[in-house]
């Protein structure tokens, strides 16, 4: 896939907006900012080949914010230091030419998985590996993260950049790509307006179910990317062999799925 497909596939990507409220802080208008930024000119953002998603997800999102009229860039990846060790990082510094604000933003891009076995609601998003989960984010953001802008530690960074932490609002941008049980009939499920796909377990992934339809396994950075973009597909007999490779290895694989020429499917099978 190419940057392009991927910087799409962003600009598309649903804001959470419940975490405005289990934060008490303000999201960040992400959907003005990606609806006047559909074009991405490649020569103006460099993203190395190994570059994982997360760091892909950031270099656009400094693009979308370099190339916006409405924002200026003050600093971003603002590592805070405590007799040199890492305590944190501040993800953006922004001035809001509209508000004429100064805002420090923290950008969260998440892929959720609902597990019904989870006793309690908000507790059921976890990462497709089971090594993430939602709410444990959010308590980051909430006692780590936004906190940080508030540390002695922070001050004189800030006032290297001719800030005080009291001048600065604070806003999340936190984008989710949820995914709900195929099999699913619950029809309360928390956070539901991102839903994207859905998830299977391994022995639901059968031929008789899936046999008439054509896959592909993008690689993670790719999980961003609309499935109609990609150009090659492989059968059931085809793509099963790696789906079972990554499930013995306790990997959940995210598989794209073309049934007809114009409807495209995403979702993942799980090891657990």
């Amino acid at each position: 896939m190419s940057i392009e497909d991927q910087y799409l596939g962003f600009l598309h990507s649903k804001p959470l907006q419940e975490v405005e409220f289990l934060l008490d802080l303000p999201l960040f208008d992400f959907q003005e900012l990606s609806t006047t930024l559909q074009k991405l000119e490649e020569a103006k953002i460099v993203i190395r080949e190994n570059e994982v998603l997360g760091k892909r997800i950031e270099h656009f999102f400094e693009y979308s914010i370099v190339n916006s009229k409405r924002y200026d860039l003050i600093s971003k990846n603002i590592q805070i230091f405590d007799n040199k060790i890492t305590i944190g990082e501040l993800d953006f510094i922004v001035k809001d030419l509209l508000k004429k604000e100064i805002t420090h933003i923290e950008l969260v891009y998440k892929f959720y998985l609902y597990d019904p076995n989870i006793d309690q609601e908000l507790h059921r998003w976890v990462g497709p590996n089971r090594k993430d989960a939602f709410l444990y984010k959010v308590e980051k953001l909430k006692n780590h993260q936004f906190p940080l802008l508030y540390k002695k530690e922070t001050s004189s960074i800030l006032k290297e950049l001719k800030l005080e932490s009291h001048e600065i609002k604070q806003e999340v941008c936190f984008l989710a790509n949820l995914f709900i049980p195929m099999s699913s009939k619950e029809k309360n499920i928390s956070l539901s307006n991102n839903v994207m796909g859905y998830w299977i377990k391994h022995n639901e992934f059968t031929s008789e179910k899936f046999g008439a339809f054509q896959f592909f396994i993008p690689q993670k950075h790719d999980w961003v990317v609309n499935p109609k973009s990609n150009l090659v597909w492989f059968s059931y007999e085809d793509i099963i062999m790696h789906v079972n490779a990554r499930l013995e290895q306790k990997k959940s694989p995210l598989l794209w799925v073309k049934r007809s020429e114009d409807t495209f499917d995403r979702f993942f099978i799980v090891w657990w």
